[in-house]
C-alpha cells in the first residue's frame, strides 16, 4: 500500500482556494491506497507558504468538494493535511503583516518561507521573529483546528491529518529546547504535548478517531528544530497517548534520508511502534524495495511516497509491474500550470 502526498503553490487566486488542476492532479493519482494532500491552512493567520490553499471559507470548502469528488469518482480515498505554520512563516502571510506566532519568541535564523516581497512578488524569504502565543490563544487555535476538520468533512474529505511535524506549530510546542514556556503548555513532557493532544482530542470529537491522523517528525531538524535531551521519551509518551485515542494512524516523517544532520536512535521506530498500537505510516525516501522491507519487518503498515508520485500518476501499477519510472522536475514544484503537475505520462 502507498500514500500519495503533494504540496504545491497552486492556489493562485484571491480566495486561496484549490483550482481545477488540483482536482485533476489528485484524480490522476487516485490509485494510491490513501491520498494525503499537501498542507492546508486552517485560518488566514495559519498561512505558511505562498499560494497555500485554505479550508476556512465557504469558497474554499466548495472548491475542495470538487477535488474530493474527482478522487472519489476514480475510486480513491483522500485525507486533508491541516497545518498552522507558527513561526515557520513570514509576515507577508499574516493579516496586516502582523508578527508570526510560536510557543516562544525565539525565531529561526536561516530558515526560509516562500512568501511575498515588498512588491508583492513571490520570493523565498527569511522567516521573521515570532511572538509567543498567550495561553488562551493556544486553546483558541485548538478550536480552529476542530472547525477546519469539520470543514474538511463538509468539503468531502474522508478524514484529516494534523501536521505536527517538520518544525510547524505543534512541533514548536513539542520541542523541549525551543519551548521554554512556564504555563501549562511548557516545561514538562505532559505540558509540551498538551497542545498536540488537545488538538487531536478536539478533532476526534468533531469528526471521529477513525477519520483523524497525525504527522510527526521525531528527531527532525527541518525549520531549525533543535535537539533536546528527552526527545525519545517525549515522542514515546506521545505515541502512547495517541494510541489511547484510537486515531486512524500516525504518519512519521523520517528526515534521515534527505538531511545530513539528522539521525534516529537505533530501535526508536520499533519502540514507537510498540507504544502506538494503531496503523503506522513511514515517509522519507521510500519506494518499492525499501518500503516493502519496512512493511515485511513490521516497522510500518503503509509507506508514504511523495516525489515519485508527482512524476508518475500510475505509480502503483509501475511498481506492481516493475515498469520504469519518470523523473520529477524540481523546477516546476512551486510554479503554476500543468507543466510538471498534470502532464506526466502514464504507461499504456
Amino acid at each position: 500500500m502507498s500514500s500519495c502526498r503533494r504540496w504545491s503553490a497552486r492556489a493562485r487566486n484571491p480566495d486561496w482556494a484549490p483550482e481545477a488542476d488540483t482536482a485533476r492532479y489528485f484524480a490522476q493519482r487516485a490509485g494510491a491506497g490513501l491520498i494525503v494532500t499537501g498542507s492546508i491552512a486552517i485560518s488566514e493567520w495559519a498561512r505558511t507558504w505562498a499560494f497555500e490553499p485554505g479550508l476556512y471559507t465557504r469558497t474554499q470548502i466548495e472548491a475542495w468538494r470538487h477535488v474530493t469528488g474527482e478522487v472519489h469518482h476514480h475510486g480513491g480515498v483522500i485525507f486533508g493535511q491541516l497545518r498552522h505554520g507558527g513561526r515557520a512563516s513570514h509576515v507577508s502571510h499574516q493579516p496586516n503583516c502582523q508578527r508570526t506566532v510560536s510557543s516562544t519568541d525565539t525565531g529561526a535564523t536561516k530558515a526560509i518561507s516562500m512568501a511575498f516581497d515588498e512588491n508583492g512578488r513571490p520570493a523565498f524569504l527569511l522567516q521573521g521573529k515570532p511572538r509567543a502565543l498567550r495561553t488562551e490563544e493556544v486553546s483558541q487555535i485548538v478550536g480552529v483546528f476542530a472547525q477546519a476538520a469539520r470543514n474538511a468533512r463538509e468539503g468531502g474529505f474522508d478524514g484529516v491529518e494534523i501536521h505536527g511535524a517538520n518544525g510547524y506549530l505543534h512541533d514548536q510546542f513539542i520541542n523541549g529546547a525551543l519551548n521554554t514556556r512556564d504555563d501549562r503548555y511548557g516545561g514538562s513532557i505532559a505540558n509540551r504535548l498538551r497542545f498536540t493532544l488537545e488538538t487531536a482530542d478536539a478533532i476526534v470529537d468533531a469528526i471521529g478517531g477513525e477519520r483523524t491522523g497525525i504527522r510527526l517528525s521525531p528527531f527532525g531538524r527541518y525549520n531549525e528544530m533543535p535537539a533536546f535531551d528527552d526527545e525519545a521519551e517525549t515522542y514515546l509518551t506521545l505515541a502512547s497517548e495517541l494510541s489511547k485515542r484510537g486515531i486512524a494512524y500516525v504518519h512519521i516523517s523520517d528526515q534521515t534520508r534527505w538531511a545530513d544532520d539528522v539521525s534516529i536512535p537505533k530501535n526508536f521506530l520499533q519502540a514507537f511502534r510498540s507504544a502506538f498500537r494503531g496503523p503506522l505510516i513511514l515517509a522519507g525516501g521510500y519506494l518499492r524495495d525499501n518500503g516493502q522491507a519496512a512493511i515485511d519487518s513490521g516497522e510500518a503498515d503503509l509507506i508514504a511516497i511523495g516525489k515519485p508520485f508527482i512524476a508518475n500518476p500510475d505509480l502503483v501499477e509501475r511498481l506492481r509491474n516493475n515498469w520504469p519510472l519518470n523523473s520529477w522536475d524540481e523546477r516546476t514544484f512551486y510554479t503554476a500550470g500543468a507543466k510538471g503537475y498534470t502532464d506526466y505520462g502514464v504507461c499504456a
